[in-house]
């Protein structure tokens, strides 16, 4: 298999959260893709969102924010919050929420939602890269096995661009730290 450059604007395909922060008083909800676990213990989420987004300005004043994972199924949702600013329109009426012990607005509407304080903001050129300890972490009991969310159950979202297509979760396909034991015992 033969490999050719391409463009380094490259996207890879990323899990579908919607980020909530109180913004002037109200709860405000907005997707973002750009999202990871950054630390094991405590437990840290990094996430990207532009300079100019509203949640960011929520964010930064509050210091907490959640992370809440959306099921496939509130597909249409999610995508209204990113197409529509939370300037001029209240998005915290798309997702049932409460405030989370730090208050920042939790959607109880999505099965796994996570609150987060603000441990540190970097600032890049076109984004923000926020770091939040989460504090918090609540899931609808359907989608638990032995205590802890199952993918499938979850049914995440994912992002790809630049076709911006929203996937599902497809089916396990191995058994990380094991499915390569046989070839390290071959090597």
């Amino acid at each position: 298999m033969s490999q050719v450059r391409i463009d380094p604007q490259v996207h890879l395909p990323m899990p579908v959260v919607l980020v909530g922060a109180m913004v002037e008083g109200r709860a405000n909800f907005m997707p973002a893709g750009w999202v990871c676990r950054a630390n094991y213990t405590p437990p840290m989420l990094a996430v990207g969102i532009g300079h100019g987004k509203w949640t960011a300005k929520g964010i930064r004043e509050a210091g907490a924010f959640s992370v809440n994972v959306p099921a496939a199924a509130q597909v249409e949702a999610v995508d209204y919050c990113g197409i529509v600013t939370g300037r001029k329109t209240d998005k915290g009426r798309m997702f049932a929420f409460q405030a989370g012990d730090l208050g920042a607005p939790v959607a109880t509407g999505c099965p796994l939602a996570l609150e987060c304080r603000l441990h540190d903001v970097l600032e890049l050129p076109s984004n923000f890269l926020f770091v939040g300890e989460i504090t918090g972490a609540w899931a609808e009991e359907s989608i638990l096995r032995d205590g802890s969310p199952d993918p499938q159950k979850l049914d995440p979202l994912f992002l790809t661009m630049p076709d911006n297509t929203y996937w599902k979760l497809g089916p396990a396909l191995a058994k990380a730290w094991a499915c390569g034991k046989a070839l390290k015992e071959r090597l």
